[in-house]
């Protein structure tokens, strides 16, 4: 259950095993000898099974892996770590064969695909997308690389452009809900946990072997959409006299992407063009005796994992920011290191981590004329050093730790007066978060209980400590059926921008106050082989909500301002069904390709709120009001492979367009497919985006293009 340790004793034999978090194996700390070991998939994160034969590497026949299913995958739902089928709350996975099988070209685009996730996308092909959860906005969420998190405080405009591509990405672990408790200030909505992936293939080899494998991807299509990577892998055991094989393994990978855009400006120049490099390189450290680790604190076991990154982008910015103007561009550069410990020392575990992140972003109101309007420039820097700590007991395991977060910027229009100017750089901020959390955990058979809270305090506004108190609670009646309940409460600072910008008919207010949440919500969830469904319900009474709104009563002399807004409430419905359909009677398929699945979620939203007529909302008060999701996945004909996907969504609020007329958002469906080819070293695919070419706006005055044609070829060298 909790893995404690003890002396080793004599082996243990098994004619056959099932790989499970709460096993023999996790928690004897025995020697155990496998007779038979089963082969299968990764599960899908919301079915009993989904291919393999849509990874970007080959399909290795001679391999033997484990049996993993998605119980076993250890999510972050609370401090301490716990395996998704022990979690209280319940988490959204997108596992790598649910990215590799999707028809998308970015994790925005794949992130559409999510009934709760609200992806307000400005283009296609990965173009600039602002995320938000049941509701909120894109500044009302944590998103975090391999749990580190990477959020701009600039502003949330700018969070998902990562350093990493798809192919790099081992799962995506969705978080719906206030998640304070576990991520932390930001994480208001709830939080999105990009963890990157391990070359399996290396790991199945004999360890004391290493090795090293090359991974290659082109890709081209409409608007004159080209990208291509590459991505390499090398493990290398290290060995001595005294002690099993350690190892040491380094990814590095890299991407350039680029497009014309969709549409031109009045003048017939590119407006919604971009181009952009991704490069990221992640390492790790791991003694092979971790599964055996030391009684005594005096022998602790170590591991470390690190990571950096750089992500550049330039992109024509269309009307994304002014309706007035045809011709905006934004170029954003962000580059991170982190570094994390895994330290065991008898039943103690330490894990410190220490990132820094910096940002540079140049805002184009007249694209290439500076001399007309002048641009904005900003550097943001955030500097984190956390430390989580647990250890297990009778009574469960417990969590504690702590967390310094500093946030600076240096701006040209963002901030207070600095002492020293630099160049460009003449206004700026600093402020500093501070928190501890303490978390207990009681995980037996059929019941899971995680309660705790974190105290917060901020520099920047004299923000005394504040608790923000949570507890979840899962049942599991039998092996096929749970229920849960949790409630939690959840801060989120506002953002430099929100604070401080204040030109291009902008009016922001630096006195404003953290936004503030408290949400309870219920649900059950089924599973089996081949069926999986769960349900949800939840409310959440949201206080001092931040907004930019625009008063409608001043016509021309109207500016969007930043305001403590109203209090929300919320309430939703989540549900989401997964099954195996019957296998297709194809002679000719490929014994690679599993059985038929078909998927279907759908999430309903509706706001109460204090709002008057005659002001309009830029954010917080465009909400999903419908969203519904549909996946059907097919194997035709022997390595051959067709995955469709549908989304329905029904947007409240409004917008005013070029002419000034206030216009209200439609419905409107969205259909999707890719057919690949999977052969043993390479992969061919073709993909399509709006297949019935609907002309829809998700944002308003900017129109999304038509039907969009990507082809693509993956090679493992």
């Amino acid at each position: 259950m909790y893995k404690p340790q003890f002396n080793k004793r004599k082996a243990l034999v098994f004619k056959q095993f099932t790989h499970k978090g709460w096993s023999l194996f996790a928690c004897l700390g025995r020697v155990v000898v496998i007779s038979v070991l089963s082969a299968s998939t990764l599960e899908n994160a919301e079915a009993a099974s989904r291919h393999l034969s849509t990874d970007d590497e080959p399909a290795d026949t001679t391999r033997t892996d484990k049996e993993v299913t998605l119980d076993d995958i250890e999510v972050s739902a609370s401090r301490a770590p716990l395996a998704l089928g022990q979690a209280a709350r319940m988490v959204t996975v997108l596992t790598r064969t649910d990215i590799q099988a999707a028809p998308v070209q970015s994790v925005n685009d794949l992130l559409k695909y999510a009934a709760g996730v609200d992806v307000r996308q400005r283009g296609p092909l990965g173009a600039q997308t602002d995320i938000g959860i049941r509701g909120g906005t894109q500044e009302q969420i944590n998103i975090l690389l391999n749990g580190v998190n990477i959020c701009d405080p600039q502003t949330g405009h700018n969070t998902l452009e990562l350093p990493v591509s798809l192919s790099d990405i081992e799962r995506i672990e969705i978080l719906e809900g206030p998640a304070a408790r576990v991520y932390g200030t930001s994480s208001l909505m709830g939080a999105i946990n990009i963890v990157t992936r391990q070359d399996d293939s290396l790991r199945g080899r004999r360890k004391e072997e290493g090795g090293r494998r090359l991974y290659l991807q082109l890709e081209g299509g409409s608007f004159g959409y080209l990208s291509a990577g590459g991505r390499f892998s090398h493990l290398a055991p290290r060995t001595s006299q005294h002690e099993n094989p350690s190892f040491l393994e380094n990814t590095i990978s890299a991407s350039y992407t680029r497009s014309d855009g969709y549409s031109r400006a009045k003048s017939g120049a590119l407006n919604s063009d971009f181009s952009g490099f991704k490069a990221f390189y992640q390492g790790s450290y791991v003694p092979s005796s971790l599964l055996s680790p030391p009684s005594s604190l005096l022998s602790p076991l170590f591991s470390l994992y690190w990571h950096a990154g750089i992500s550049t982008k330039g992109y024509g910015s269309n009307t994304f920011y002014s309706a007035k103007y045809d011709e905006q561009y934004e170029s954003v550069t962000k580059t991170y290191a982190a570094l994390q410990g895994d330290i065991t020392a008898g039943r103690l575990h330490f894990k410190p981590t220490v990132s820094w992140n910096r940002s540079y972003d140049r805002f184009e109101l007249i694209r290439g004329s500076e001399q007309k309007v002048p641009y904005n420039y900003h550097r943001s820097d955030v500097f984190l050093l956390s430390l989580n700590s647990w250890f297990d007991s009778p009574l469960g395991r417990t969590a504690f730790g702590a967390e310094v977060r500093n946030e600076d910027i240096i701006s040209s229009n963002l901030g207070e007066p600095l002492s020293s100017p630099s160049g460009r750089y003449v206004v700026g901020l600093n402020r500093t978060n501070l928190s501890a959390h303490l978390e207990h955990n009681v995980v037996t058979r059929w019941l899971t209980v995680s309660a705790g809270f974190t105290a917060v305090k901020n520099t920047w506004n004299q923000m005394p400590f504040t608790l923000y108190p949570g507890i979840d609670a899962s049942v599991r009646l039998t092996d096929w059926l749970r229920f849960y309940a949790s409630y939690n409460e959840s801060l989120r600072m506002p953002s430099f921008t929100e604070l401080y910008y204040s030109v291009g008919g902008h009016k922001a207010d630096k006195y404003l106050k953290p936004e503030e949440l408290r949400a309870v919500e219920g649900g059950v969830k089924l599973y089996s082989r081949k069926l999986t469904a769960k349900a949800s319900v939840f409310y959440h009474h949201q206080r001092n909500t931040i907004d930019w709104v625009l008063d409608t009563r001043l016509a021309d002399e109207a500016t969007w301002q930043s305001v403590n807004l109203t209090k929300i409430n919320t309430t939703g419905v989540e549900v989401s069904v997964n099954a195996q359909l019957p296998t297709l009677v194809l002679p000719t398929s490929s014994s690679l390709l599993p059985p038929p699945t078909l998927s279907v979620s759908y999430c309903y939203l509706h706001q109460q709120k204090d709002e008057q007529p005659y002001l309009q909302s830029r954010y917080s008060l465009e909400y999903l009001r419908h969203k519904l999701t549909a996946s059907l996945y097919l194997p035709l004909w022997r390595q051959l492979d067709l995955t469709l996907k549908y989304r329905f969504q029904d947007r409240m609020g409004s917008y005013t367009d070029t002419e000034g007329q206030v216009q209200h958002y439609h419905p409107y469906s969205v259909a999707d497919a890719r057919l690949a080819w999977t052969a043993e070293r390479y992969t061919l695919y073709v993909e399509g985006n709006n297949l019935l070419s609907k002309r829809y706006i998700d944002y308003g005055n900017v129109p999304q293009p038509g039907f969009c044609l990507v082809g693509g070829l993956k090679v493992a060298l």
